[in-house]
């Protein structure tokens, strides 16, 4: 049988959708997932609240190393239940389907739309940058936004190969951007002192508050379990691809973070918004300041790319469920795509960025994003109990140190839920409360499938 013939002979049992994407499209999907123009530019943040090399490269390592930790839950979590709808699908079956519709909920209102409605905002200035046309940043954004969306209504393989490509590019940016900086004589690092003060409560603070902006640029790497239902072999692929994915990210970010700690310095880095700009500014002029602004425009694309092919794939479990209009889980009968679900994602990501509150939505959900970061992790000992107490616990993949690094990553998670309601508590409980709306939502559809029964 051909792998075609097996996808297809795959559909009835899989919703209507085709098992289509390999290891490589996997991989690529979860690297477009996280990196996206933040690195070219937000470096800075970390840089002003810790100032040595040493502690700034640490951080990157450490968020890293985190992000490798959620990789290893999802993976084993991926390899349980190798399903359509990823995180959605592990909320329902560990705890109850109520929290499952919650965090597809925010996720469709304001998560993956208002952040996708910022990034097409972003590509649409540095676009604009390069192309000088004179028309508004936001009819750019929700152009940008209209042709994803047609695209990956064709099919699962056109736009697992869209994103793919913009995330090569950018990734070609970054190594291009990295020899060039190799080619400087001099460097601007210096090992000593290690650390900027001594090792204190106020020096972990410090260190724990530069953390933020490194987890949220390696934010991303979940969404791919999303496409749990269109993976060939996801048992196997899919834990692989997103372990691939993240070591893939951790090295192109400590990487570059090197280069701009190389050319830049500490205290330079701190006062550059745009270090990848001014890096190659400084190496080639104004041709290298373009040459980035193209890379970070493909960079934003890619996730852009990314995020209109895996979220789409929630709200559609969501319709499955019949606790969502039924009409999102209608799939193509030629493209075995739901382009229901991915015109609704679109259409929503379209008037966010035409209405201009990307912004606020944004802020709204950092706290709820990472609570479900750790509900998630947390699904991983229940499953295991169960398939313990049933008796069928063979699967190929583990968490490697679980149940403490499992731990680990819940708790890392959970502070960085704690410092985001102290620092801004108003937008925090704006994101709360969102959520809880969801709630009376949810039973609202629940009694009305129950008498349509």
């Amino acid at each position: 049988m051909t792998r075609t013939e097996d996808a297809r002979a795959g559909c009835a049992q899989n919703g209507g959708l085709a098992r289509q994407l390999g290891l490589c499209g996997t991989a690529m999907a979860v690297m477009g997932g996280i990196i996206g123009a933040g690195i070219f530019i937000n470096p800075y943040l970390v840089a002003e609240r810790v100032h040595t090399p040493g502690l700034i490269l640490s951080a990157w390592i450490a968020g890293g190393l985190i992000a490798l930790l959620g990789g290893f839950i999802y993976a084993e979590l991926a390899a349980r239940l190798p399903v359509v709808g990823g995180q959605y699908a592990y909320l329902r079956e560990a705890f109850h389907p109520a929290v499952a519709f919650i965090y597809g909920w925010v996720l469709l209102l304001v998560i993956q739309t208002g952040g996708m409605a910022a990034v097409a905002v972003t590509f649409a200035r540095y676009f604009l940058e390069l192309t000088h046309w004179q028309i508004s940043d936001h009819i750019i954004a929700a152009s940008a936004l209209a042709l994803l969306t047609a695209i990956n209504c064709l099919g699962v393989r056109a736009g697992s190969r869209v994103q793919s490509a913009m995330t090569l590019t950018a990734i070609v940016v970054i190594g291009v951007l990295e020899v060039f900086s190799f080619g400087r004589e001099t460097s601007q690092i210096s090992w000593r002192p290690l650390l900027d003060q001594p090792v204190s409560v106020n020096l972990a603070i410090a260190f724990g508050s530069a953390m933020t902006p490194v987890l949220f640029a390696y934010g991303g790497w979940q969404t791919a379990s999303f496409l749990g239902g269109e993976v060939r072999d996801a048992r196997r692929t899919l834990p692989r691809g997103l372990i691939l994915g993240v070591l893939g990210v951790i090295a192109v970010y400590v990487s570059l973070n090197f280069v701009y700690l190389r050319a830049l310095g500490p205290a330079a880095l701190a006062t550059s918004t745009a270090p990848a700009s001014s890096v190659m500014r400084a190496l080639l002029g104004p041709r290298g300041a373009q040459f980035i602004a193209a890379g970070i425009a493909f960079s934003a694309f890619g996730f852009l790319a990314q995020s209109m092919l895996t979220a789409p794939r929630v709200y559609f479990a969501m319709a499955q469920d019949r606790i969502f209009f039924r009409s999102v889980a209608w799939v193509h009968p030629r493209t075995h795509v739901p382009v229901v679900a991915i015109g609704l994602q679109g259409g929503w990501a379209i008037a966010i960025a035409l209405t201009g509150t990307y912004a606020q939505v944004v802020n709204y959900v950092v706290a709820m994003d990472c609570v479900f970061f750790g509900l998630t992790a947390a699904c991983l000992f229940i499953m295991r109990r169960r398939a313990a107490t049933q008796g069928v616990d063979a699967i190929d993949y583990r968490v490697p140190g679980h149940p403490w690094t499992t731990l680990l990553f819940i708790v890392a998670e959970w502070i960085v839920v704690v410092s985001t309601f102290a620092r801004d508590p108003k937008r925090s409980l704006i994101g709360l409360g969102i959520a809880m709306v969801g709630l009376p939502v949810y039973f609202l559809w629940h009694s009305r499938n129950r008498k349509e029964a």
